[in-house]
Formats: C-alpha cells, structure tokens, sequence
C-alpha cells in the first residue's frame, strides 16, 4: 500500500498525467523557434527569387541544409504538439483519438517528404 499524499501524488502532473512535460515540451521549442527561425528567414529569404543554380548553391551548404532540416523538424513537432492539446481540449472519444493520429501521420510524412526534398538538394 502506497502512503501518499493528495498533494505527493498530484505534484508534477496534470488531469492527463503528462501536463508538465507536455507545457515545457511547448516552452523550449517555441524558444528554440524564436531563436532559428529568424536565421532560416534570412537564409531563405536570400535564396528565394535566385535562379535554380543559385537556391541549389545556397541549400548545398551544410550549415544552411542543417538550419533548414532543424527548423522543419522542430516546428512541425511544435505544431503537432499544439494540435494534439487543441484536440485534447474541445474533442472527445473516437473524434478525439482520429484526429490526433491523424494529424501525428500527417506531421511525421510531411517532416518525411521535406527531409527527403532537403537532402536530395543537399547532396
């Protein structure tokens, strides 16, 4: 029998059991985004409008390539994140569980499809 206080046992833990790792999960990649996203925006933004030769030349760069695979993979985790406590908050039962793995399957073949279109550039 475990001894354990109201408070003990709800420490740490939201209603779901996961609210805390979940909240920071949020907090450290919105920070993460505010810190690159900025540097792909300069990086693209100098690529974009340049003929086929020179985005090809700019993504072929390892630092660029990194920043732009980084920034791919982070903000579409950070956004299926957020969906899912979107999800969670305003849907129950089977909607709820359709539409989370729904949209995890559809992150993960974008993060997929644009990692692929990265390193087909890159190399």
């Amino acid at each position: 029998m475990r001894y354990l206080t109201d408070r003990k046992r709800a420490e740490g833990r939201g209603s779901a059991h996961a609210g805390t790792e979940h909240h920071w999960y949020m907090q450290v990649s919105a920070v993460g985004l505010a810190l690159i996203v900025p540097t792909f925006l300069y990086i693209f933004g100098g690529a974009y409008g340049g003929t086929y030769e020179e985005v090809i030349a700019v993504f072929s760069r390892p630092v660029p390539a990194i920043l732009t695979g980084l920034t791919l993979f982070v903000g579409l985790k950070h956004f299926q994140k957020g969906w899912a406590m979107f999800v969670e908050d305003y849907f129950h039962g089977t909607t709820r569980k359709v539409l989370i793995i729904f949209m995890t399957a559809f992150v993960y073949g974008l993060i997929a499809t644009g990692l692929f279109a990265l390193a087909k550039i890159a190399l």
